[in-house]
């Protein structure tokens, strides 16, 4: 009986092992940030790697001076695109460490 209690208690520890260490790399990610680019780095954005949150944008004059308003928001939408697809890959890859690439819903 008692080692299914011990065999408990040690789940137990490494539950609580790996919630501070996902709580370690949620703050690595809070810290965080990505850039997403468009056009060759004519227009960039910079989001939080943890919610998301666009940062700083940044078109390049040259683009602005065309004056081609769809084109430029084309541009826009893209970096955008990428930013959040690398911040995802990023909260993706650095979780997956801590959870040996198991899906944990509700831990993220």
């Amino acid at each position: 009986m008692s080692g299914s209690l011990g065999d408990m208690g040690n789940l137990l520890r490494q539950a609580q092992e790996m919630q501070r260490e996902l709580d370690r790399v949620r703050e690595e990610l809070h810290n965080q940030t990505v850039e997403g680019t468009a056009g060759g780095g004519v227009v960039s954005v910079e989001l939080t790697a943890d919610r998301q949150e666009v940062t700083r944008v940044e078109i390049s004059p040259e683009v602005l001076r065309t004056g081609d308003r769809d084109m430029i928001q084309d541009l826009v939408l893209t970096a955008l695109r990428d930013g959040l697809r690398k911040a995802e890959v990023l909260s993706n890859e650095k979780m997956a460490k801590v959870t040996g690439g198991m899906n944990l819903p509700g831990l993220f």
